[in-house]
């Protein structure tokens, strides 16, 4: 399970795609194992090929595509490409943060992009310095960037970013809130909408094979799926007739739900985010429904709390038009869905935006179909600006000094909600709404709905949501009689009996859940609480030690090893582990008055 967007990276992608082929809605087959050409079979990557392989012969369509958004969506930090960079002068920018009084900094060394946090004490010696090389620049500048960095195997987010309409670096988004030094760790669901083709390591949450990327910016097999078999057949010259080729995913030709599908892997997030077990983002297949991967949900919009949010959310806000809801009966080429504005292989400048966009409108419009007055529509910048009237722009409030589209394409900017905005729940799922429902769920095809609700409630109760607290209790109960030999079900109900005090029944739930899928941190900590309360001192530090090397950068996680620590009186280990926590978190201002203390 995953909240998407968890710590949320700077931009959001645009992901949407096009092409010329198209696969009528089905998976790409695999193609027999004597078609597979030497380098698709080299790639080793489930048929992905990359970008430069479909450049050969789409070299237009390759060339404007990596002017886009998309195709410069992550950029690796190379000498050249630092010359870009506003770094101010002499290529170093300072920025003070006077809640967590320390210091950051961000500037160019011999080809390279370094940042730093320190602090200094009274008299001005450096309390710490943390200084790490930026590997990756992510984002374009349209609303600005952010850089990653890696730390063995696993890659984080750095604390400072650029900011476009600032024209200035200032803390990260999120780093407002909370300081994490270089330790905020790129999960699997953000960078899979960053990048073209990452390598994270199942099951260990920030960690990534080497390279981290097989392609780094998004490129053509994000939304047309793996290109090996087109390739092949392209190569020995089976050229689709009808221009039809089931070998590659054409999202044109898809139904508008498959279509919207692909957009909608990144474009929105929902309130919660669940994965299907067992799978990851790099899972999903153009041309499949999204579902199979993850399920989207929404909370239910009420008439005095509407869905304002515009972040991330660009699906949703669509299917809340008027345009979208006029059309969703009529013929797949006639509704209105993401590709029938955006085509991401051509990206229109700020300047020909609105003239781009308005050919878009007036592909089912009429110049006569605005009733604004004349003067009005004169008014606007540029002229007759179909998106700046119906599509305005309104302030991202989870990153600063951005902005985003209002994809509800609203006749004026008070137009209230259409009534089905209030109505979209079901008997079923009477407290959530899914964003992305497959249509008939066959059997084995996904989990029971009723798994990835427990998931979704436990996510949302975390955040402090008080109505899901409830329907979690009551979805577990149910799952505890149908389907008791599952790991996170186990884990759960290991779970509730920890927060009921009742210990016993806690550790042989959490121990069960273990035996199902060794690889949870956050159960191993569960598990160190309960071994603790149960008097097994020696069981709940290893527990927590185990929980430490599933996730080494989780301060809580270090700070739950600690703690068992000290209840176990190993003072040796205790100061040891402070230590070691200090080398990985220098930032921990906290820890390390702690650590003062232990010495004295």
């Amino acid at each position: 399970m995953l909240r998407f967007p968890d710590r949320l990276l700077i931009l959001t992608a645009l992901v949407l795609a096009f092409g010329s082929s198209c696969a009528f809605g089905q998976r790409p087959p695999a193609p027999a194992a004597d078609t597979l050409s030497t380098a698709a079979k080299a790639s080793n990557q489930d048929g992905y090929v990359g970008t430069a392989a479909c450049a050969r012969c789409h070299r237009g369509i390759a060339s404007s595509f990596a002017k886009a958004s998309m195709g410069r969506s992550l950029t690796p930090v190379t000498p050249e490409f630092l010359k870009t960079l506003p770094l101010g002068s002499p290529k170093t920018t300072s920025l003070f943060d006077a809640k967590s009084n320390h210091r950051f900094e961000v500037h160019a060394e011999n080809g390279r992009l370094i940042q730093s946090e320190y602090e200094t004490g009274a008299s001005g010696q450096e309390v710490f310095r943390s200084t790490h090389e930026m590997g990756w620049i992510i984002g374009t500048g349209e609303n600005g960037f952010g850089a990653l960095l890696r730390r063995g195997d696993y890659l984080f987010q750095a604390p400072l970013s650029h900011y476009t309409q600032a024209a200035r670096w200032d803390l990260s988004p999120g780093y407002q809130n909370e300081d994490d030094g270089f330790n905020r760790a790129i999960q699997p669901g953000c960078i899979y909408c960053h990048s073209g083709r990452p390598q994270p390591i199942a099951g260990h949450d920030g960690s990534y094979r080497d390279p981290a990327f097989t392609q780094t910016s998004i490129g053509c097999e994000n939304c047309h799926g793996p290109g090996a078999a087109h390739v092949e057949a392209m190569r020995k010259g089976k050229f689709a007739k009808n221009g039809s080729d089931p070998m590659i995913v054409n999202p044109e030709h898809l139904s508008s739900r498959l279509a919207d599908d692909i957009c909608m892997s990144c474009h929105q997030a929902g309130d919660v985010r669940v994965l299907q077990p067992g799978k990851t983002y790099q899972d999903f297949r153009p041309g499949e429904p999204l579902e199979r991967t993850v399920a989207i949900f929404q909370i239910p919009p009420t008439r005095d709390n509407p869905p304002n949010e515009d972040h991330v959310q660009h699906y949703y806000s669509m299917s809340l038009s008027k345009c979208f809801l006029a059309t969703r009966n009529l013929s797949a080429e006639n509704q209105l869905r993401c590709i029938s504005c955006h085509d991401p292989h051509v990206e229109p400048t700020e300047a020909e935006a609105p003239a781009y966009f308005k050919s878009k409108c007036l592909g089912c419009h009429s110049e006569a179909s605005c009733t604004a007055p004349h003067a009005a529509r004169q008014a606007t910048s540029p002229s007759d600006n179909c998106i700046g009237c119906h599509m305005p722009l309104r302030v991202i409030r989870v990153i600063s000094h951005s902005s985003a589209t209002n994809h509800r394409i609203v006749r004026t900017p008070d137009e209230p909600f259409p009534d089905q905005t209030f109505n979209q729940t079901t008997a079923t799922m009477p407290d959530l709404i899914e964003v992305n429902p497959a249509g008939e769920r066959g059997a084995g095809a996904l989990a029971p709905l009723a798994l990835i609700r427990l998931q979704a409630y436990k996510l949302l109760k975390a955040e402090g949501k008080e109505q899901f607290v409830q329907p979690w209790f009551k979805t577990l109960a149910e799952l505890e009689a149908s389907n008791p030999e599952n790991a996170i079900v186990q884990a759960s109900l290991g779970h509730r009996d920890l927060e009921d005090h009742k210990y016993t029944q806690a550790v042989s739930h959490l121990e069960h859940s273990l035996r199902l899928d060794p690889l949870q941190p956050s159960v191993y900590v569960d598990l160190s609480a309960a071994q603790d309360q149960s008097g097994k001192r020696d069981q709940a530090i290893l527990s927590a030690s185990k929980a430490v090397a599933l996730e080494p950068f989780n301060p809580g996680i270090r700070k739950t090893l600690i703690y068992q620590l000290i209840q176990d009186k190993q003072y040796d280990r205790v100061e040891a582990e402070m230590e070691k926590y200090l080398q990985i978190f220098p930032e921990d201002d906290r820890m390390r008055e702690m650590l003062a203390i232990a010495k004295q």
